[in-house]
């Protein structure tokens, strides 16, 4: 009995240690579950998903649908109607996102649904109004899957073979985005990405072809098929080589005239990837219809990076700026918002924040959605988007118009909720390297004001050489002289504070100590007598001054300085000149000088005598950018160092 009790209690007490010890689960990241029904080879799907989280102060959460049937085809709907072609068995994909809500996107397991019997019918969603297409099933946040479709129309009159392009991973980006995790092909498409390099020209026939690693080359003739597409192939390649580190290079066979494909991509986002939430990538399609020839469509799509899903948002391609390029530049920025009202919004105002560095007055709307045209002076009844200022806001109103909710009643298409507005802005005439931020407030109807994020835009520090010159005055050394040449180095035009690191290499002469030494000797002729010795000393030296500063501009003109120098002899040539005088008898006025001996001794030594200190210095002129004269005091901590510098600066 003791026995039995005795293990009765080693078994409650490990099970409760394993309680215990076990690390709770991320209770954040939940899973949505597919379930169907089917009659014959019609299929209902729905979803069992998570409970949202709301986030406090945003719009009722919700989620948002992706299906990819197995077949090719796919659907945003919540619970969408399928109608399978063939019998065979089907791997069902579902993603959906949780917006407004707080966590993760739930996961999602593929399901297999084995179809018996089927028709070949036509089930294809709406019909692609574009021979090319790129659609995403969500924006991009860091370590999560995104999926993208590439959709592609034969709009030829006979059978086609061609080829595809995707390309990924901005090369103006520092590092990978995204990383290719899965690409699924339901028409026999293959992955020739192994065997592109380069386009050649074949100067004899004038055909263009893909050099490959394969028998055959992929031919592209420069016959003018249709003039309304891009011709040059090549080039279009070349760029996207040069804007993207990444691609896969997709042939199709034996499309038919009208006939619709898709490729589905799993992208995942990589640690590395750019955390700026108010930033702008890109992925780019090039869809060669006919291998035949060189005509193609090219389509980019516009991806802001999240970290939480919401479709009220404002971005910007302006993230990071080349301070120097940036007049060349027009910025754009886009403002995305989406109704979840339970009806319709008729007028939406988005009160937009407008940096001073910006001119308010040369904003141009690029595009917007719901299309409609720009408002004119007068009141009118249709629909138009109107834009309006104040002292720092640019506030664009959609009047007149008609965007569903996504609570309304017989809304299936969640994107039909959504709207945007993208517009470019100039710089101002005279702007400061400094970064700015912005948000936008969306009005819809006469609702409370919903309030994105910020879009911030930054400069990349570059870099700034500078020539300076001058002159060391060393007021505790005797007959000194100094002058100097170097380089500096600091960010380019910065506004206020920067660093800046210098080096200076100047010549220094001065005299050094100089001793005299007497006396008593015995003369040759026995007589006594004394010897005055003299010794001088000169120097002849190359120092090397490294100052590491920091900088403050007080205005366009007026700078102040501070830092640590540090310095050393590259090169000390010192001269000692020995005179002896011996006189007659002992010391006196009226010695009589019997004879003199002089000798000269040069020693050379090189890096000696490292000396350190701090200095503060004041600068006019052209305080960040071009010629200013600057006078500096460097307080040495060593003795009878102390010096102070004048100098003439141009910063390149």
């Amino acid at each position: 009995m003791k026995t039995c009790f005795s293990i009765i209690l080693f078994l409650t007490t490990t099970l409760m240690f394993s309680q215990t010890a076990t690390p709770s689960t991320d209770t954040t990241r939940g899973q949505s579950e597919i379930n169907y029904s089917k009659v014959n080879n019609t299929v209902t799907f729905n979803a069992k998903t998570p409970e949202l989280l709301q986030t406090a102060g945003a719009p009722k959460a919700f989620y948002t649908y992706f299906w990819e049937f197995g077949d090719g085809s796919y659907s945003r709907e919540a619970q969408p109607k399928h109608t399978y072609k063939k019998a065979k068995d089907y791997d069902v994909r579902l993603w959906t996102t949780n917006m407004y809500s707080s966590g993760k996107p739930p996961v999602s397991r593929p399901k297999k649904i084995r179809i018996d019997a089927a028709t070949d019918t036509d089930n294809s969603s709406a019909s692609l109004t574009t021979a090319l297409d790129l659609v995403r099933n969500r924006e991009p946040m860091p370590e999560e899957d995104i999926v993208v479709v590439m959709r592609y129309k034969n709009t030829k009159d006979y059978e086609t073979n061609g080829t595809l392009h995707l390309f990924y991973n901005e090369a103006q980006f520092k590092a990978d985005n995204f990383e290719m995790s899965d690409a699924r092909f339901y028409h026999n498409e293959k992955d020739i990405s192994s065997s592109e390099v380069i386009v050649a020209n074949d100067i004899v026939n004038t055909d263009y072809f893909y050099a490959s690693t394969t028998r055959q080359p992929y031919q592209f003739k420069t016959i003018v098929q249709d003039s309304t597409e891009r011709l040059n192939l090549p080039l279009t390649l070349a760029e996207s080589q040069a804007k993207y580190r990444a691609s896969q290079t997709i042939a199709f066979k034996n499309m038919k005239p009208n006939e619709e494909r898709n490729l589905f991509y799993t992208l995942k986002t990589t640690p590395e990837m750019i955390k700026d939430t108010s930033a702008i990538v890109t992925i780019r399609g090039v869809y060669v219809p006919d291998d035949n020839y060189q005509n193609h469509k090219v389509k980019d799509m516009e991806m802001e990076i999240v970290t939480s899903h919401d479709p009220n948002k404002m971005s910007s391609n302006a993230t990071f700026l080349n301070y120097r390029l940036v007049r060349y530049k027009t910025p754009k920025f886009k403002i995305k918002f989406q109704n979840n009202g339970e009806g319709p919004a008729t007028t939406i105002r988005l009160e937009t924040d407008i940096p001073e560095m910006f001119d308010k007055s040369s904003i141009r709307v690029e595009d917007m959605y719901p299309k409609c045209k720009i408002c004119p002076k007068e009141v009118v009844q249709y629909s138009c988007l109107d834009t309006t200022f104040t002292d720092t806001q640019a506030i664009f109103t959609f009047k007149n118009i008609y965007l569903p909710g996504s609570e309304q009643k017989q809304v299936k298409d969640y994107d039909s909720t959504k709207g945007f507005v993208k517009y470019s802005i100039k710089f101002s005439d005279d702007f400061h390297k400094k970064k700015t931020k912005s948000r936008t407030a969306i009005i819809f109807d006469k609702n409370d004001p919903i309030i994105t994020n910020y879009s911030t835009t930054r400069f990349l520090p570059g870099i700034s050489i500078g020539a300076k010159t001058g002159y060391n005055s060393y007021s505790d050394l005797q007959d000194s002289k100094s002058y100097f040449i170097g380089a500096t180095v600091s960010p380019y035009k910065s506004y206020r504070w920067y660093w800046q690191v210098e080096l200076l290499n100047s010549f220094h002469s001065y005299k050094g100590n100089t001793t005299v030494r007497e006396e008593n000797i015995d003369s040759p002729t026995g007589f006594f007598g004394f010897q005055r010795t003299t010794t001088e000393q000169s120097y002849d030296n190359i120092d090397w001054e490294i100052p590491v500063l920091v900088r403050y501009n007080l205005n366009n003109y007026i700078g102040l300085g501070a830092g640590l120098q540090g310095t050393f002899s590259v090169s000390e040539q010192k001269t000692e000149h020995v005179k002896v005088e011996q006189y007659e008898g002992q010391q006196s006025e009226t010695n009589l000088l019997m004879n003199t001996f002089e000798t000269e001794n040069e020693i050379t030594n090189s890096f000696t005598h490292f000396r350190t200190g701090l200095l503060i210095e004041a600068t006019a002129g052209f305080a960040r950018i071009g010629p200013t004269a600057g006078l500096r005091y460097v307080f040495n901590f060593k003795e009878d160092y102390n010096y102070l510098q004048l100098y003439a600066l141009w910063k390149f």
